[in-house]
């Protein structure tokens, strides 16, 4: 029973205009999709009002009241009603450009973890390769890498791959890299230790690779090589690194009582969002890296490819940094 009714309706009236607020924007909603967090907000307040309704139902003079909260109450339980008749929609285009970029930022501590162990690894390898130069053969697992690159440079530019090797090529080259970077994810189980030797590995590989071609004066040929389909190609593994430390995260439980497997239902939706996003990524980057990277002067100019490759570059940070900033961001 409610004893003060005023005091009631001042201390409620927010929940209520948030409910209609919340209801106006999933209404006009055409594409269906909201942001998890104000999906769960929106249960809450539907929750609220409707026992709000129930408390104010024996009091007279407050029929205005009522109609409203009817009102506010039976417009959100259609909502609830729809979404449970299509639990499984799902919306490619929101979800790419809006729930990918925002679930990334939202972890984006993750991300930059995952970077600074394989910037460490690369530092690493580089300075293997310039103090020990024998080191080569030890730390790069690829034979067609271990000669001098001044002689695969021209042994490469001399090579015309074929279009339908190339579709083949880019196939595995998806395969591979989704597989691989899928297995950068699930070491997150070993509470991110094998995430951070798989991350610090190929780092040292690529600072090796890189190190051994800058030696030779083999830069511009690398750049041209690497650019093109590496922009999206290393950022991709770097985000399966950045989902691998949330699982892990989540395993450890630090900081929170909350149970594990709460923990692990609560990231699940953002870990598919990011391993769809990496898989684009990869998808595209085999692609290029197929049909361009492996295509050298005097097929394609170096200039080109780097235009291209930086090009690339720009248009991914920009689209992991801005897309999707309309909507209400929320960290975890």
């Amino acid at each position: 029973m409610i004893l003060h009714v005023q005091q009631f309706i001042q201390r409620e009236s927010g929940f209520w205009k948030e409910l209609e607020e919340l209801l106006v924007e999933i209404e006009n909603n055409h594409q269906g999709a909201i942001p998890l967090n104000r999906l769960r907000r929106f249960h809450y307040l539907s929750e609220r009002t409707a026992n709000d309704l129930g408390q104010i139902q024996h009091l007279i003079n407050q029929d205005e009241l009522k109609q409203h909260l009817e009102s506010l109450v039976s417009r959100a339980f259609e909502q609830i009603q729809s979404d449970q008749r299509n639990p499984l929609r799902f919306h490619p285009i929101h979800w790419f450009f809006v729930q990918f970029p925002q679930t990334f930022r939202r972890h984006i501590k993750a991300f930059i973890l995952s970077t600074a162990i394989t910037v460490l690894g690369m530092s690493f390898g580089g300075a293997s390769l310039l103090i020990h130069p024998e080191s080569k053969a030890v730390l790069l697992p690829f034979s067609h890498l271990s000669g001098s690159p001044s002689e695969r440079v021209a042994k490469e530019e001399q090579i015309n791959i074929g279009s339908r090797h190339k579709t083949t090529f880019s196939a595995s080259l998806m395969t591979h890299n989704i597989k691989v970077s899928i297995f950068v994810l699930a070491l997150g189980l070993t509470w991110g230790l094998g995430t951070f030797v798989l991350l610090f590995y190929n780092g040292v590989i690529l600072g090796v690779v890189i190190a051994d071609y800058l030696l030779a004066g083999e830069g511009v040929f690398l750049t041209g090589w690497l650019l093109p389909h590496g922009s999206f190609e290393i950022p991709a593994i770097l985000i399966a690194g950045q989902a691998g430390f949330l699982l892990a995260n989540a395993l450890a439980g630090w900081k929170t009582r909350t149970l594990i497997q709460k923990r692990l239902r609560q990231i699940l939706p953002d870990l598919m969002t990011l391993i769809g996003g990496f898989s684009i990524m990869l998808i595209w980057a085999g692609i290029v890296e197929a049909f361009l990277s492996q295509d050298h002067q005097p097929v394609i100019s170096y200039a080109l490819k780097i235009s291209i490759g930086i090009v690339e570059l720009f248009l991914l940070i920009s689209f992991l940094s801005l897309s999707g900033r309309k909507k209400k961001e929320v960290a975890h």
